[in-house]
């Protein structure tokens, strides 16, 4: 009894302690000589490169390294020996963009990465992306007939998300067509009232969602919603057997037809959704935010842009911004449509690309609403240049607030600053 007493303890202490692994050891920095990790086109960037281990600069190191403009870098090195784990490096634009250092330092075996990526006169960044003549014509076509179908709303209480401020409840309504259904999770504070609304849109992937149960506490109503038409409470093995299976690759299903395009459903469903908050909830018709990473935040660009009672938007990282930028050797936003191939034989998926393009949303947001924009100069999935010149597009009221040391992640200030802001915006 007593061996047994003893290895129970045991457990208790160490499966806590298991869970608790973070970081390496082993760490590669790449740092800028400027604060701000920015420059004026034509200046000289300094970057230092150091490894170390314990936070102490390890003798005797090998890395291999990537410099020059983002995605498209010129200067590849492998091999090197860093005697005392320290190099110092140069590199410079002539044009608006990013200078990008990448750095794998080769340990016993075990790979680590560093980078940094150097804005040089990012304010004077412009996208690429061409506006087609008839894009407000074709997404008010859309939205109209979208809307002939009745919302036809199903809610359903999840009493164990509740708490004693939150009523929970997984919803769904119906999107573009009849049969075709968008889910989410709504959070509605408990006491009776009228309040500001918050729709918070998906990363890209296939996944059960939360809510957003914190804003809601602070007296915002606040519906998160899936994109793919399947209820947001199941295991996650369904939706991993899904995203392998059916929805592989979902952001490419249809690409040289515009009217098919797998996004226009997804756009849609994010203005149903506002349907839905002003129809079916206790929206006060004044405050109205809508906000995302990544995929997200493409998706709050496109739903501010084409609904105006969206008063107040925050894109963070979004992707899908300036996909044309590659055939001209700029950086281009996730997924990278034409990187690899250059366009090649793709005309007409270059043309569907135009009407779901982030830059052209954001050229359609307007005067009343208020944005707040985050990303990272170290992201290798939305590149900072597309990010930039995607803010650089939009005249309405805008704020700008990178955390250049994040990759396609975010750090907890940056969520803190995000969450006040949208709580501000909002009246809350």
């Amino acid at each position: 009894m007593k061996r047994l007493t003893l290895l129970l303890l045991t457990l208790a202490v160490l499966l806590p302690l298991g869970a608790q692994i973070r970081g390496n050891d082993i760490q590669v920095s790449v740092v800028p000589d400027h604060q701000d990790w920015t420059y004026q086109t034509g200046e000289t960037a300094t970057f230092k490169i150091s490894v170390t281990r314990s936070a102490t600069l390890m003798d005797n190191v090998t890395i291999d390294y990537a410099a020059g403009p983002e995605m498209y870098q010129d200067v590849k090195k492998t091999g090197v020996l860093l005697k005392d784990g320290t190099l110092t490096l140069k590199g410079k634009m002539t044009q608006p963009g990013f200078y990008r250092v990448d750095v794998t330092a080769h340990v016993a075996g075990k790979d680590y990465k560093g980078a940094c990526g150097a804005a040089f006169s990012p304010e004077k960044l412009q996208p690429t992306t061409v506006m087609p003549q008839d894009f407000d014509s074709f997404w008010q076509n859309a939205v109209s007939e979208a809307r002939k179908t009745d919302l036809n709303p199903t809610k359903r209480l999840l009493p164990e998300r509740c708490t004693k401020d939150v009523n929970v409840y997984e919803v769904s309504f119906q999107n573009m067509q009849w049969g075709y259904r968008t889910y989410g999770i709504l959070c509605e504070p408990v006491k009776p009232g009228k309040y500001p609304a918050l729709l918070r849109v998906p990363g890209a992937g296939v996944r059960p969602y939360g809510g957003d149960i914190y804003s809601a506490s602070k007296g915002v109503i606040t519906l998160e919603i899936g994109i793919h038409g399947i209820p947001v409470t199941m295991e996650q093995k369904v939706y991993d057997d899904v995203f392998n299976g059916a929805l592989m690759g979902y952001w490419e299903f249809n690409m040289d037809d515009r009217d098919k395009m797998y996004y226009k459903r997804v756009v849609l469903g994010c203005i149903r959704a506002i349907d839905y908050i002003e129809q079916y909830t206790q929206w006060n018709g004044e405050k109205l935010g809508v906000t995302g990473s990544s995929q997200g935040g493409f998706l709050t660009l496109a739903t501010a842009a084409l609904d105006k009672r969206v008063t107040c938007y925050a894109p963070v990282h979004a992707a899908l911004c300036d996909h044309t930028a590659s055939l001209k050797g700029v950086a281009c936003g996730w997924p990278h449509y034409f990187y690899w191939n250059k366009g090649k034989g793709e005309e007409k998926k270059i043309e569907t690309s135009r009407y779901y393009d982030g830059v052209n949303f954001a050229r359609r947001i307007s005067s009343q609403q208020k944005g707040w924009f985050s990303f990272g100069y170290n992201d290798d999935v939305v590149p900072p240049t597309t990010a930039w010149a995607t803010y650089n597009v939009v005249t309405g009221p805008k704020e700008i607030s990178p955390y250049q040391a994040t990759w396609h992640f975010w750090f907890q200030e940056q969520w803190d600053e995000w969450e006040a802001w949208l709580l501000k915006a909002l009246g809350q």
